[in-house]
């Protein structure tokens, strides 16, 4: 997270301070707001919301709030934006959107935010209550909780402020794109709050924020994460179980049993991500997530071919057309009855790509084991048996289909019988599979290319007998 800065003078607007502002304000159960904030949220609003820098405008255009389910950040986002819709004097008015991630959570959103109104005559002296909508009765902007299928309505417009309440869920970034924030308003931001996402990789917007705000690529997003394996508080990051690192909150919770019963209840996926904020899987998983981490091995890339063990190298290729899906090789071998994963590579460049130069290099990698067979699946086999026969190497297409390559990789996985690269697309493609009615695919709109190519090459090493070796 990067430092809060000293402001040097006044700010450029007369904004009051934000713990100010909510000290004026009751919880929706009459109770100060100030004994329902606790000191690390507190924190969190007056940095996120209250830093300037030299020229009197806020540091922070982006706030990036992550914990785990049950520890208000939710309520949090709508104190923000109650914040930043009715105390914020800003030039260009204080039209506001949150964005839910459906109906329901778009009425559980509007309720809270109704509710704290309802609670402090103070704001509802300030605001007309719809339906739909919260509007300034000074006419200085209207506050609107949408889902998040609505956001064509919202396009184009500018607001002080948008908030997406769990964007766990988003594949890409379109949804954020569409309510970027104007360039020319200085004081305009986007607040997010969401507990970790299955779709862990590279494009998917709660990958790619994460690792800006943990890298320090972005001074003017603000960080805060509270995860089993991240924490940004110093007061929580040394605390000795995931769980209490992941809850900041749970002393409020007042059910010191809540988490075992969840941890009994729940399958091990949803558990880690609901509670441990750590990324988990989707409903129908077809592998086990906590074998899928048990199976990789920690840092490990890449394994160079070793002749003088003389195992017995087996390579799976998954090809494509070029258009959208990677090419991907796998080289494994089997070592006192494990298979090893040694190398996993697409084409070497994004789509769209001239499949032909991933064949030579592929045919590169398998030269520098050795190999002259790899197996591949039904579509690379036949289209492109010919240019990979240019290269010296024979394809053989798989006898099995991919669902049958799941299936016989499955066991082995569970049975602790493989080891796995730590290569990041490789585990979210596998914690991504999912049973599509009797088969083992992957969701729509993902892609699986790399693990078929990893699951292909390790139960080959499992189950073809031994006619190549270095």
């Amino acid at each position: 997270m990067a430092p809060v800065l000293e402001r040097a003078r006044a700010p450029a607007v007369d904004a009051p301070d934000p713990l100010v502002f909510f000290g004026h304000l009751q919880w929706i159960d009459g109770r100060p707001l100030g004994d329902v904030l606790e000191p690390y949220r507190a924190r969190i609003l007056r940095e996120a919301l209250y830093s300037f820098d030299a020229d009197g405008w806020p540091v922070y255009s982006l706030v990036l709030t992550g914990r785990a389910k049950k520890n208000w950040k939710t309520t949090d986002l709508a104190l923000a934006t109650l914040y930043r819709f009715l105390a914020w004097p800003s030039p260009a008015g204080n039209d506001a959107v949150v964005l839910a991630n459906d109906e329901d959570q778009a009425g559980d959103d509007l309720a809270l935010v109704k509710k704290l109104i309802a609670a402090n005559a103070i704001l509802g002296r300030e605001v007309d209550v719809h339906a739909k909508r919260i509007v300034r009765r000074d006419g200085r902007g209207t506050l609107k909780i949408l889902p998040a299928g609505d956001v064509l309505g919202a396009h184009g417009r500018t607001y002080l402020v948008a908030a997406f309440d769990e964007i766990h869920g988003y594949r890409d970034w379109d949804l954020l794109e569409a309510l970027a924030p104007d360039p020319t308003r200085r004081d305009a931001l986007i607040w997010i709050t969401s507990y970790a996402s299955m779709y862990n990789h590279e494009g998917a917007p709660l990958h790619d924020l994460l690792k800006a705000g943990k890298g320090g690529d972005d001074a003017r997003l603000y960080l805060s994460w509270f995860a089993a394996d991240y924490v940004t508080d110093p007061a929580f990051a040394d605390l000795p179980t995931g769980e209490e690192r992941a809850n900041p909150s749970q002393g409020s919770w007042g059910d010191a049993g809540y988490l075992e019963q969840q941890r009994r209840r729940l399958p091990a996926h949803k558990y880690r991500r609901l509670h441990l904020n750590l990324p988990g899987a989707p409903t129908g998983a077809a592998f086990d997530p906590d074998m899928l981490h048990a199976a990789v091995v920690p840092g490990r890339r890449e394994l160079w071919p070793e002749p003088q063990h003389g195992w017995a190298y087996k390579a799976f290729c998954d090809m494509s057309g070029g258009s959208a899906d990677d090419a991907c090789l796998a080289v494994a071998h089997l070592e006192d009855d494990v298979g090893v994963l040694d190398c996993l590579q697409d084409q070497g460049c994004a789509a769209p790509f001239d499949p032909r130069l991933a064949v030579a290099r592929f045919a590169e990698t398998l030269n520098r084991y050795r190999l002259t067979r790899a197996v591949s699946d039904a579509y690379a086999g036949e289209t492109f048996k010919r240019d990979f026969e240019e290269h010296g190497i024979t394809l053989e297409r798989s006898t099995r289909a991919k669902h049958d390559i799941y299936s016989a990789f499955e066991p082995h996985l569970n049975a602790g019988e493989v080891e796995l690269l730590d290569l990041p697309k490789l585990q979210q493609q596998a914690l991504g599979l999912v049973w599509r009615g009797r088969k083992i695919d992957h969701q729509n709109g993902e892609h699986d290319d790399h693990v078929n190519a990893a699951a292909g090459a390790l139960v080959e090493a499992h189950h073809r007998p031994s006619f190549w070796v270095v």
